[in-house]
């Protein structure tokens, strides 16, 4: 079972959501069926079409949106009024708009940590979740993207580093190029922090990576830096300590053995604190949702969801 063939928007839009924030969303499958959203990573990573194609589009509501600074959303790469509780908000927003009673989450990467945080703020209007690549964005987590990943990916990482030697705080350095006003700064900062998340990214790294985009670049990696610097807008320790609210609801979690950017060890630690979360590690994946064994037990675990949907 791997990703279902391409399938186009039934309805399109962008909704109003305050601070001068608009977003992109899109409906696709079945408008009768079981609802799901789809969040996103990054953050700052938008959607795209390929996602829609974890989901059997005879059988499930689909929505994805791009979150506030990226993709279509508007406007693209600011970091004002983005915070964890604008992001909580806004999907609620879209909920209502949708006239959506309950949805499933699924999210991958800061796509899980959202979708743990909007859970555990809003589990009455949650039916299950789907996650891959566990963040709970805790310290350890952010210090082993900004230095432990370079332990297997040492090149990878001298190149991240050396945009910005000699400084040796990573964080607070990409921090100030990334909001630097001048576009030979930021989109330089932006293009070497992609280039080495994604050097990390894959079980087998692609030989030639193209540059990204450059303004999608910027928004992936200001926003990703602009969430680190504030530890997620969450206190430490938050998203397990609020298991409370969401474990009476079926999660299916699946964790690339060898993903460098969420370690499994993170997956384990929250799969142990949900009594109804079942653990897949894929023996050969790394992070990226697309890599092969990675995306076909996506699939799988939404088909395995439906009966555990109420």
């Amino acid at each position: 079972m791997d990703l279902f063939p391409p399938f186009d928007p039934y309805a399109t839009g962008m909704l109003d959501v305050g601070n001068g924030h608009s977003l992109y969303w899109e409906q696709s499958g079945n408008p009768a069926g079981m609802p799901v959203v789809f969040l996103h990573g990054g953050p700052g990573a938008g959607t795209a079409p390929a996602y829609r194609r974890f989901f059997d589009p005879a059988l499930w509501r689909v929505v994805l949106f791009d979150q506030r600074g990226c993709g279509r959303s508007r406007p693209e790469a600011t970091v004002a009024a983005n915070t964890t509780a604008d992001l909580i908000a806004d999907i609620e927003r879209l909920r209502r708009h949708l006239g959506i009673e309950r949805w499933m989450l699924f999210g991958g990467s800061w796509g899980s940590t959202l979708a743990l945080a909007y859970g555990q703020a809003w589990p009455a209007r949650v039916s299950g979740f789907v996650l891959r690549g566990i963040f709970l964005f805790e310290r350890d987590e952010v210090a082993w993207f900004l230095g432990g990943m370079g332990r297997f990916f040492p090149e990878a990482w001298a190149r991240f580093a050396a945009r910005v030697a000699p400084e040796t705080d990573l964080l607070a350095a990409y921090h100030r190029r990334l909001g630097d006003p001048n576009p030979a700064v930021h989109l330089a900062a932006a293009q070497a922090w992609c280039a080495y998340e994604e050097a990390c990214a894959r079980l087998i790294p692609r030989v030639e990576m193209a540059p990204m985009d450059q303004q999608a670049a910027l928004a992936m990696a200001r926003l990703e830096c602009h969430y680190m610097v504030h530890g997620g807008f969450l206190p430490e320790g938050a998203l397990l300590a609020g298991m409370g609210a969401i474990a009476h609801l079926p999660c299916t979690i699946v964790q690339g053995r060898y993903d460098m950017v969420c370690p499994p060890s993170t997956a384990v630690r929250l799969a142990d604190a949900w009594p109804r979360a079942r653990l897949a590690i894929v023996a050969e994946g790394g992070h990226s949702a697309m890599e092969t064994g990675i995306r076909i037990a996506l699939v799988m675990a939404v088909d395995s969801m439906r009966s555990q949907l109420n």
